[in-house]
């Protein structure tokens, strides 16, 4: 087993240093554009552009541009926006990954038990009308983009019944800081959570419901039955434990993807500073160095998930280990 988790720890390094070098191919080195110009901004004056093109290299070969880059990018980490008036990008995202990460820790619980509890309940009652009513519940929430039903919460929320009894605790948009107020921090994420949870919900609960049927006709399951275990038994302990490879594979890529700057609709329409509203600003002002080290930020996220969701595999299915 450590000799796999090794081997994947070469792998998630080997593919982090290829995604470094294929960002900065596609944002300094595409044929017949100046990076210089891109980072300066526009209307640059030329003492801005001469400053930029030496403290980046540019006037050096490539390698030694990927490796000044990478330096200001990950070790000295003073890759600066000239767009955004020389602000380091890097303190900026560290400001910014907190909100995310509240955002997508507080949502991830809420679809993590609801899907969980709507899957098992739906294949437990196979075929029933409770069955059929959770999945069409499932199917709604998918069915809804996330920008529309953040905007529907607001209308009702902050305008339409702000002034009821039953929304009148509910903040105005923005964040508010853990430690400057846990309780403004919860109202003002607790509505943004329910809405970037609910199409995760919709699928996770379906997928965990086709596994669960699946799984009922398997040899393990119907020994388990023989054996004169309880069905609530059999399903909780044997059939949901098996299920949870294909749950914890796509629970994995999902936060980090929105970790990595995924829940920027989410952000945007409730006024968030998190990556993802950073993003958005980013592509709205071509602020190159700023969408750089986003996607480097994003791509970081995603691969370190990838390994860590391999390492659990090796946890909760033996035939894994084995065949390492």
């Amino acid at each position: 087993m450590i000799t796999a988790l090794l081997r994947r720890l070469g792998q998630t390094v080997f593919v982090l240093f290829g995604i470094s070098a294929l960002v900065f191919c596609v944002f300094f080195a595409t044929p017949g554009a100046d990076p210089t110009a891109r980072i300066a901004g526009r209307n640059a004056s030329p003492q801005t552009m001469e400053k930029v093109r030496k403290e980046y290299g540019f006037d050096r070969p490539l390698p030694v541009q990927y490796a000044t880059m990478m330096k200001k990018l990950f070790i000295t980490r003073d890759l600066a926006s000239y767009v955004d008036r020389g602000e380091l990008v890097v303190p900026e995202i560290a400001r910014a990954a907190p909100v995310t990460l509240s955002l997508v820790c507080g949502a991830a619980l809420i679809w993590v038990v609801a899907s969980i509890a709507m899957g098992t309940l739906a294949a437990a009652m196979k075929g029933t009308w409770v069955d059929r009513g959770l999945m069409m519940l499932g199917l709604i929430g998918i069915s809804m983009p996330v920008f529309w039903l953040g905007q529907v919460a607001n209308l009702i929320t902050q305008s339409r019944y702000h002034d009821t009894w039953l929304f009148s605790w509910v903040p105005g948009l923005g964040y508010v800081p853990f430690t400057e107020s846990p309780l403004g921090w919860f109202k003002a994420l607790v509505i943004p959570w329910v809405v970037l949870a609910v199409m995760f919900i919709g699928i996770y609960s379906r997928v965990l419901r086709a596994d669960l049927v699946a799984l009922a006709g398997e040899d393990f399951m119907r020994t388990a039955r023989a054996k004169g275990l309880s069905p609530t038994r059999v399903l909780l302990r044997h059939g949901l434990r098996t299920s949870m490879v294909t749950f914890v594979s796509l629970f994995g890529l999902d936060f980090a993807q929105l970790v990595g700057g995924g829940a920027l609709l989410t952000e945007v329409v409730f006024g968030l500073p998190g990556v993802g509203r950073l993003t958005y600003q980013a592509l709205t002002n071509l602020d190159l160095p700023l969408i750089m080290a986003t996607v480097m930020y994003s791509a970081v996220f995603v691969v370190l998930a990838n390994a860590v969701v391999d390492s659990v595999y090796l946890l909760l299915d033996p035939r894994v280990r084995d065949a390492r």
